[in-house]
């Protein structure tokens, strides 16, 4: 389970032009078409091959000729996946002819070269037209087509005047192919087009989403930036109002010397709290960035046990830990420390006397998990959803910056922190940080377990 803020934390990324995209599009359809090329030039010579008695035998100059037409298919595709920046929608016009009149001229040459009435090797001119469709207007898709269906009839004509009689079922096969060639060619248009037209529209609307979104979080920015300047303004006006009264007091003549002994010690405490708020206040607005080393959880959650077992000792209240298995990490072991110190002493404020705080620490493959339980009272819907808004607390002289700071540290980490559960009794505060590192087994036992009692 992750916090609603976690889950809802965006990075704004700046939107590639549609000339970029499209021009990725296009050199990722040229390689296809490439290989779709290279993949009818093997089989057409592969079922050459194997129907020799009824193709006849392939002569040497045909399968030269494939062979060097899938060669230069293969500098082509070679060459396209360089460009890793995409080819412009000229150039793959211009390609789009060239390997277009190229292939029209393998398959004439084919034909030519076997001599035969129903030549397999206008299979081809089907490529082309495929490719017109994608890369070229209506115009050059039926110059495609329409030069296919002539070169068919052409050539059927031209076999028939050299090989009589003329078979009828000839020009109607040529027919039928002429026909697919047609269809074909208009349906992958029109559905290439649309999609373009739909992928325009949609790239337009991603960009107006994009640009509403930026200014939604340039709004919050601002109104967040309000909220911090009215907090500290708030928290920095009690203590310099109690200094200014108490130096006031104190150089009023008719004031004895314990009397302004006293105002001084207001005076001085209240410096002392307005240092401390500035301190805090910095650690909030300039978190430093974690200096990563190899840790073991299970030391820093003892630590935060031992140093916060007398305190709670004082009250009554059991400091307990528990870790499923021992656990290394690397974190910047001091920022975690306070993170997790901050949550447990939160804790304690919040655990009346006689009641216990548990800590809490697991592991999966690639995060860790430290949970901050304890049995004090549910805290109210309407404080849960503030509990990590900066100067927001309810303890008398509290800054209300210890949570956002420590959420600061999780979220540097890779992780987050967030009120997973929250009934009287079981209070739960998770924090989860990104491992960067497998767990070490054979360092201590597989599980430890300590409790801290008065």
């Amino acid at each position: 389970m992750m916090s609603g803020n976690h889950s809802d934390t965006l990075t704004m990324r700046k939107l590639p032009p549609l000339e970029r995209i499209e021009g990725h599009a296009r050199r990722r359809q040229q390689i296809a078409f490439c290989v779709l090329t290279l993949f009818v030039l093997s089989t057409l010579l592969l079922l050459h091959t194997l129907f020799a008695p009824l193709l006849g035998e392939p002569s040497a100059a045909v399968i030269l000729l494939l062979i060097v037409s899938f060669l230069l298919k293969v500098v082509e595709a070679l060459w396209l996946q360089s460009k890793r920046d995409g080819i412009p929608e000229t150039a793959a016009q211009i390609e789009t002819v060239i390997s277009s009149v190229g292939l029209f001229v393998l398959a004439g040459t084919l034909a030519y070269l076997t001599n035969r009435d129903d030549s397999p090797y206008f299979v081809l001119l089907a490529i082309p037209i495929l490719q017109c469709a994608f890369h070229c207007r209506l115009v050059p898709t039926l110059t495609a087509i329409a030069a296919s269906i002539g070169m068919m009839y052409v050539w059927t004509e031209r076999y028939f005047a050299s090989h009589p009689p003329a078979r009828p079922t000839e020009y109607l096969e040529a027919g039928m192919i002429a026909v697919i060639f047609s269809l074909t060619g208009l349906l992958v248009w029109y559905l290439v087009n649309e999609l373009k037209r739909k992928q325009i529209n949609l790239y337009k609307k991603i960009t107006e989403l994009a640009r509403a979104r930026e200014k939604l979080v340039d709004e919050e920015k601002l109104a967040a930036v309000g909220r911090l300047a009215s907090g500290i303004a708030h928290e920095i006006r009690n203590p310099v109002a109690m200094i200014a009264s108490s130096l006031a007091t104190a150089a009023y003549p008719a004031a004895d010397a314990n009397e302004r002994e006293e105002m001084f010690a207001i005076a001085a405490r209240e410096a002392t709290r307005l240092e401390n708020l500035t301190s805090e206040f910095l650690t909030y607005a300039r978190p430093s960035t974690p200096q990563r080393a190899t840790a073991s959880i299970g030391d820093i959650v003892r630590h935060i046990a031992d140093v916060t077992k007398m305190r709670g000792a004082a009250r009554s209240i059991d400091v307990t830990y528990r870790m499923n298995g021992e656990i290394f990490a690397e974190v910047d072991a001091a920022q975690i420390e306070a993170a997790l110190l901050n949550l447990t002493l939160n804790a304690l404020d919040a655990t009346q006397s006689g009641g216990h705080v548990e800590l809490r620490s697991w592991a999966d493959d690639s995060m860790l998990f430290m949970d901050v339980e304890n049995s004090g009272k549910m805290i109210p819907d309407a404080h849960a959803d503030r509990v990590f808004e900066p100067f927001f607390t309810t303890k008398p002289g509290g800054t209300g910056l210890g949570l956002a700071i420590a959420k600061g540290v999780a979220v540097a980490h890779g992780g987050d922190i967030w009120l997973s559960a929250n009934r009287d009794g079981a209070v739960v505060f998770t924090m989860t940080l990104s491992k960067h590192a497998t767990d070490e087994a054979g360092k201590e036992a597989a599980n430890g377990e300590g409790t801290y009692r008065r």
